[in-house]
């Protein structure tokens, strides 16, 4: 029997992970890829918003030269904690079901072999990010083989034409990085306005390529279908358009997969209301189920960052501590 399971090794799991062994427990984590798997998803050559000292988990100082780190070195860095920490980590391993039991939880795992495991616990946090659940445009040919919702680099969309969905950070990213290696650009983005919240040294950069006809931006533009060889949108004045291209990236965002919270017995439903949980220990209407992370975040994935999702495995350590005690 554990004495507490951590679901996902991204920042936010580790740090948990770190606040417990600070407390002299020593938690397992469960993880269906690698150490911080959801960085590892980010576009390669990704600039953090925030600056190191604001991602740094379990005590150990992330060191770089730069004042806001790169993706490269924050996996570096991730790597590094879960190392010096020593902690108990099942890489590779898809948790299927969490079921709660009269002692505990009884969590259900399959490996990458296909080999299925039970594992008993007496408390779980669930920090499993959001990064698998792309929020999607809901429009006929979203599935097709040339769209995507990731974009990892430039270099595969070399001098082919790219229509980008979206008017975020990702989107304004992947429009310049698509500009500079040869692509034909296209934004679409919904809004009448690109989003104010465009890194400060993006924006800039962004708006110059718009002005200079680098970049095409279609405001107010909705994507109706997506085809093999065009984008089918609508305008602001409504009226039906095609845009020709070999690739679509639909920087649209993610969100944290509810349905997998609601069958652990989460009151945990679809739309902007975020799942029931304590803000002073994050534990869930499940007594002994904790979230951590962005996991615990209404529809909008942005309103919990690593720097303040990191917090949230002091106040899960913190309770469970006390909660041990008053059962020793």
């Amino acid at each position: 029997m554990e004495d507490i399971v951590i679901i996902g090794a991204g920042p936010c799991g580790l740090s948990a992970a770190a606040e417990l062994q600070d407390r002299g427990f020593d938690p397992l984590l469960i993880e269906k890829e690698n150490v911080a798997n959801s960085i590892y998803l980010y576009p390669t050559n990704m600039q953090f918003f925030s600056t190191p000292e604001l991602l740094e988990i379990a005590g150990v100082p992330f060191a770089t030269p730069n004042p806001k780190p790169y993706r490269h070195e924050a996996l570096v860095y991730y790597r590094t904690v879960a190392e010096r920490r020593n902690f108990r980590i099942r890489r590779y391993e898809k948790v299927t079901a969490v079921e709660r039991r009269e002692n505990g939880f009884l969590i259900r795992s399959e490996t990458r072999a296909g080999e299925k495991r039970e594992t008993e616990s007496r408390a779980v946090v669930v920090a499993t990010g959001y990064f698998d659940h792309p929020v999607r445009l809901g429009v006929p040919g979203e599935d097709l083989p040339h769209v995507s919702h990731f974009f990892r680099e430039a270099h595969p969309y070399a001098g082919t034409r790219v229509v980008v969905v979206g008017g975020s950070n990702s989107a304004a990213d992947a429009a310049l990085e698509l500009e500079r290696v040869g692509a034909e650009v296209t934004v679409v983005y919904r809004g009448a306005a690109v989003s104010p919240n465009i890194k400060p040294w993006i924006r800039p950069l962004f708006d110059s390529a718009v002005n200079k006809g680098r970049i095409a931006l279609r405001l107010e533009t909705h994507v109706a279908a997506i085809e093999p060889d065009r984008v089918k949108v609508r305008g602001p004045s409504g009226k039906t358009e095609y845009i020709p291209c070999d690739f679509v990236l639909a920087m649209t965002g993610f969100r944290p997969d509810r349905a997998f919270l609601r069958a652990m017995g989460v009151d945990a439903p679809d739309g902007d209301r975020p799942p029931a949980y304590d803000p002073d220990t994050m534990e869930t209407n499940v007594p002994g189920l904790y979230l951590a992370g962005v996991v615990a975040s209404g529809a909008n994935a942005n309103e919990i960052f690593i720097e303040t999702g990191r917090f949230h495995g002091r106040k899960i350590a913190e309770h469970f501590a006390r909660k041990m005690r008053r059962q020793a």
